[in-house]
């Protein structure tokens, strides 16, 4: 059998092919939604619509990296020691940002209650839902593989930029979901953006420190977890967090832990 021509630009092809199948499974879910189907089943949808990126990246595989298998591959993204001290201190910055935004939610608006978490078993159902349908589908493909890919070319820093911009733009239907029309929408856009950069420039720095795939997944998974776990209008939150976190990811830039940010390295496939 002959062997497969390797792609000459496999980020660009796994971006292109990423969409293409989220914006079908996308129009599923919306379609689910208007239909009035059960919710259990608008969850899986949405979460095989959150899998996409893996998916384009397990058919590209085989034109990206011939010479390997993708379990070995997936593998491989996991096999180094997680550092706790580096677990410890991405929690602690994140949770701190959340506590922030939680008291200027407090003292700011007047709703019943600040979370919309009710109970433990809702907290516990929301936190696998949250880890099902964002960090394990999205986090392989986008930082497992696109992330590293360019830093062949690329330093780290400017690396995460690209991907948190490409990043930010696959989640583009997602905005006119949001009810937001005019400079509601405009703002919402730009802050949603913002947060997305500076959140992989954060994932970035701790997952070249420790090089394992759980790290990005943990900071994926407490970002998601803790902005939907708050009750308040949904630009005021994003707005929050995009300062926050643009604040941690200069703070790194300007640190530059370890010295990762800005040498062009040929991270290990």
């Amino acid at each position: 059998m002959p062997r497969k021509k390797k792609l000459k630009k496999p980020v660009a092809s796994f971006i292109v092919l990423t969409n293409i199948i989220f914006w079908p499974l996308f129009c599923v879910v919306g379609a689910v939604k208007l239909l009035g189907y059960p919710t259990w089943l608008f969850d899986i949808v949405r979460c095989l619509s959150a899998w996409s990126s893996t998916f384009a990246f397990a058919l590209l595989f085989p034109r990206i990296y011939p010479e390997q298998r993708f379990i070995y591959f997936v593998k491989q993204k996991f096999k180094n020691k997680l550092s706790f001290s580096v677990i410890v201190l991405i929690v602690m910055i994140q949770t701190a940002i959340f506590i922030v935004i939680l008291f200027h939610i407090k003292n700011n608006y007047e709703e019943t209650s600040i979370f919309t978490l009710s109970s433990w078993g809702m907290l516990s159902f929301y936190f696998i839902k949250t880890l099902l349908s964002g960090p394990l589908g999205e986090e392989l493909g986008w930082r497992g593989f696109a992330l590293l890919e360019l830093q062949k070319k690329y330093s780290p820093l400017i690396a995460s930029i690209i991907i948190g911009f490409w990043w930010g733009m696959w989640h583009l239907p997602i905005w006119f979901t949001t009810g937001f029309i005019g400079m509601d929408l405009i703002k919402y856009s730009f802050f949603f953006m913002l947060t997305i950069i500076a959140t992989t420039i954060i994932m970035t720095v701790f997952y070249t420190i420790n090089q394992n795939l759980m790290i990005p997944i943990i900071i994926h998974q407490l970002f998601n977890f803790f902005i939907g776990s708050i009750n308040g209008n949904l630009i005021d939150l994003i707005m929050y967090n995009a300062i926050l976190y643009s604040a941690v990811a200069v703070l790194l830039i300007l640190i530059n832990p370890k010295k990762v940010l800005y040498r062009i390295h040929q991270p290990n496939s």
